[in-house]
């Protein structure tokens, strides 16, 4: 960590609200972990941020996106709560429900955010659904289980043509089709455009869409949002608009300077997952703010047209995953325009999704004192999708890489041990009453008092002070014993391999469940490797038989080893695999994170070569500690 200041005159301007909890240590050996200050009040319906800036600040841009001649396309609150009137008209015509909901299967857009809107407006649920399960899968498991799981009433594609195949392959018979453009030949499909202009020959019936939106309460389901699919097939995730809205008023009250300030942001994140559908989408809206929606994304061939953007966009609060500010960092190093521009009007950085290295950490720390002479906050908390998602936040005060700070207003943490390790788990009105149509699951995930159990494990900062924060422990069911009873945290592991191994390592999958020792098995940073040989064009084939690639990961595995503390953490061989993770055997979720059972699962003949007595060639293999 950057040795300067920790506060600046920025940060102690920048007000994010109060962040103090308290600690109370029960008979039964659990801990309880509040928020000191009460939640305010919140509406009963996210829909009615729509009605009140429509009203107050009808010519203030919410939504813009690039079109197809590359020029931002731009909608006011006014024009998009009357476009979500029509379209909410349309959508009660049809008799859609909870029963029978709106299902989104392409990403982000204008449209997907003005179907989205109309549909809760109108008091109907929508899933918005991974476009990874209709444009990467290819036998469409997911999508399968996901509607016979949903029975939904309406589908909508943005591109036809694109998803052809996966409506064919996967939707139900007799269900309506939407598609924005480009419909396929011989596909019976309703255009998008016309749910937007009419409704059966005629007008729109405010009166009917005044009555249903009335209708909406705190209890009224507003979405199903799905799971990564982790540990087998997704979980339908129901979010209730008390969820929505009273975790809109736990991130508003700490995200303080945003009332005053409205929220100005560039955003890729997909709206089918919480943070990015949830989080930010309606933290902009419930602030009034401005969301350009971003058409980069992480990685090599799309975070160019990310840096387009900022090069003309100055945010006032900035989201992105680890990766992602991984992948901008190069990029702001390299242009002192861009740099500036980007840091600007910047007052945050927020994170989430995975753990930043300290690095990348540092990487901003540096510039952003160079660009204004102050540091911005780099913050992060913890939630997920079942809690909608924000439950803890870090503040101003609680700086460091994975410093996840305390419970948001109105959450209460229950800290159970497990293993040496204290398992966090959640109490509030933010979070999920349960699984759409499985109700097996929700008994599961919730214990004898009502607290959901995430699977996290938290640990102090400093036991002494509860209010330096918290720091991510690891996965609970990740987490495994060697033979000889030593416990293995893998996610703290998993998180410093890849750190120490930088930029080389994408992911790694750790392995030793009743084994002597810890090997890994890598999935190569390809963009990283490649750049490293000098041929943008090799395979991932290409580059785990590379000697050059193994001659770097061999010597950074040397001191990745030497560092170690004892066997729960000294990693004695690994291999670099010529094949990425693979979608449909649940190996790789739609958001990109590695499902570690099932790539132990899947491998385990790669596995069995990482302990064989002679190891071949492509296993590289630790040289032994220095006494």
């Amino acid at each position: 960590m950057l040795d300067h200041p920790a506060i600046t005159a920025k940060m102690r301007a920048l007000d994010l609200g109060v962040c103090l909890a308290s600690l109370e240590k029960r008979s039964d050996g659990h801990l309880i972990v509040r928020n000191l200050a009460p939640l305010d009040s919140y509406p009963d319906k996210i829909t009615q941020r729509l009605d009140h800036w429509a009203s107050v600040a009808p010519d203030r841009v919410w939504l813009a996106e690039r079109n197809s001649a590359g020029e931002w396309r731009r909608m006011t609150y006014a024009e998009v709560r009357a476009a979500v009137r029509r379209l909410a008209a349309g959508l009660i015509a049809r008799g859609l429900s909870a029963e029978r909901p709106v299902v989104i299967l392409s990403g982000n857009s204008i449209d997907h955010a003005l179907l989205g809107m109309a549909s809760m407006y109108a008091g109907i649920a929508y899933a918005p659904i991974s476009p990874a399960y209709s444009l990467i899968s290819s036998d469409h498991s997911k999508l399968k289980f996901i509607f016979d799981l949903l029975t939904p009433g309406l589908i909508f594609v943005e591109d036809g043509k694109s998803f052809a195949r996966a409506v064919e392959n996967a939707a139900p018979a007799g269900v309506e089709i939407m598609i924005g453009h480009n419909a396929p030949e011989g596909m019976a499909c309703t255009p998008f455009s016309a749910l937007l202009e009419t409704v059966d020959g005629a007008h729109v019936d405010g009166a009917k869409v005044d009555a249903a939106h009335e209708r909406v309460g705190l209890d009224t389901i507003a979405k199903f949002l799905f799971t990564s699919g982790s540990t087998g097939m997704p979980k339908g995730v129901i979010n209730t608009q008390r969820m929505l809205c009273s975790n809109m008023a736990m991130c508003s009250a700490h995200f303080t300077y945003l009332q005053k300030e409205p929220p100005v942001t560039l955003d890729w994140s997909p709206w089918n997952h919480t943070a990015g559908g949830n989080h930010d989408f309606n933290l902009i809206l419930y602030n009034g703010g401005t969301l350009y929606i971003d058409d980069g994304k992480p990685v090599p061939g799309a975070i160019e047209a990310t840096v387009r953007n900022l090069r003309e966009l100055s945010p006032n609060w900035y989201f992105n995953v680890p990766k992602g500010y991984d992948a901008l960092v190069p990029y702001l190093r390299a242009d002192k325009e861009l740099r500036a521009n980007f840091f600007r009007d910047l007052k945050l950085f927020w994170y989430a999704g995975a753990g930043m290295s300290q690095h990348t950490w540092d990487a901003l720390d540096e510039m952003a004192i160079e660009t204004t002479g102050e540091r911005i906050p780099v913050l992060t908390g913890l939630g997920s999708t079942e809690t909608a998602p924000f439950a803890m936040a870090a503040n101003q005060t609680q700086i460091g890489a994975g410093n996840i700070g305390v419970p948001a207003r109105g959450c209460e943490m229950k800290l159970v041990a497990s293993e040496g390790k204290w398992e966090a788990r959640f109490r509030g009105p933010h979070i999920t009453p349960g699984y759409w149509r499985q109700p097996e699951l929700t008994a599961k995930a919730f214990d004898e008092e009502g607290f959901y159990c995430i699977g996290d494990a938290l640990r102090f900062v400093d036991e002494s002070d509860v209010n330096k924060g918290f720091l991510f422990d690891g996965r609970i069911a990740e987490d495994f014993k060697l033979s000889t009873g030593t416990w293995v945290a893998v996610g703290p592991l998993r998180t410093s391999f890849i750190d120490h191994f930088a930029p080389f390592v994408q992911d790694v999958v750790i392995a030793g469940l009743n084994k002597d020792y810890l090997t890994a098995l890598v999935f190569p940073d390809l963009a990283a490797c490649r750049k490293h040989l000098g041929k943008l064009d090799a395979s991932p084939a290409d580059i785990a038989a590379s000697r050059e690639i193994r001659i770097e990961l061999e010597r950074l595995l040397h001191d990745f080893a030497q560092k170690g503390t004892g066997s729960s953490n000294r990693i004695e061989r690994i291999i670099v695999l010529d094949r990425g993770p693979d979608i449909d055997k649940s190996e790789m979720t739609d958001k990109g994170s590695i499902n570690q059972r099932a790539v132990l699962t899947n491998r385990e003949q790669i596995v069995e070569l990482l302990y064989a007595d002679d190891a071949p060639e492509h296993v590289l293999v630790a040289r032994r500690k220095a006494r």
